[in-house]
């Protein structure tokens, strides 16, 4: 159990020591994602920056994920045959929102250049994964060297799966009845626009050469 989203960041840092100063980027998703990356950023003295993806919904049903789109790469379920016209639409769609909330978050900084530099992954929980391993898909893509996922609570039945999907991965919670993220922390409020700023303007998000 943990208090808030910053004490799983504190504890997750505490698995993380061997990054300290390192060249690594802490990469975090929004919102609350943005805190536990922000204290893990503090604490081994690395840079903070976000990863913005959404699901590409299915065209009959929303909710059903069928792939992900971020501001340079597309990954596409090949089980779901759509037409291309469709996916051209929602990718400007999604990619115009990214870029709204890339403005907002980041006020005008450059993002950070991630090619050949070890990234560490961080949300606040996993639980169906979906958006999160497509994620780590267009990460692979963009020539990171290393890919390291780092979160305080996932369910047990998916271990495994994260595990086989990155170069390492840290957890602290692997609950066998998953009862939802934020039943592991005390308080679980959500995190505002505003907070993600603040956290981004506290570590930087200076270009990384």
């Amino acid at each position: 159990m943990f208090i808030d989203r910053t004490d799983a960041g504190i504890q997750l840092a505490l698995h993380l020591e061997h990054y300290h100063r390192s060249d690594a980027i802490v990469l975090a998703v929004p919102r609350g994602g943005v805190i536990v990356g922000h204290a893990i950023a503090l604490r081994l003295g690395l840079p903070l920056d976000i990863i913005l993806v959404k699901k590409l919904g299915h065209p009959r049903n929303p909710e059903v994920a069928v792939g992900a789109v971020s501001a340079d790469a597309v990954a596409l379920d090949r089980r779901y045959p759509l037409p291309r016209a469709y996916v051209d639409q929602e990718v400007r769609r999604i990619r115009a929102r990214l870029r709204e909330q890339a403005g907002l978050y980041r006020e005008g900084r450059p993002a950070l250049s991630l090619r050949g530099r070890t990234v560490i992954l961080v949300d606040d929980g996993i639980a169906t994964g979906h958006t999160l391993h497509a994620t780590i898909d267009l990460l692979a893509r963009s020539r990171v060297q290393r890919i390291v996922l780092a979160v305080p609570v996932v369910p047990k039945d998916r271990l495994a799966d994260f595990a086989r999907a990155v170069s390492e991965f840290i957890y602290l919670e692997a609950p066998a009845h998953f009862a939802g993220v934020g039943a592991s922390y005390e308080e679980f409020q959500s995190v505002t626009d505003e907070e993600v700023v603040e956290a981004l303007r506290a570590c930087g998000t200076r270009s990384a050469a």
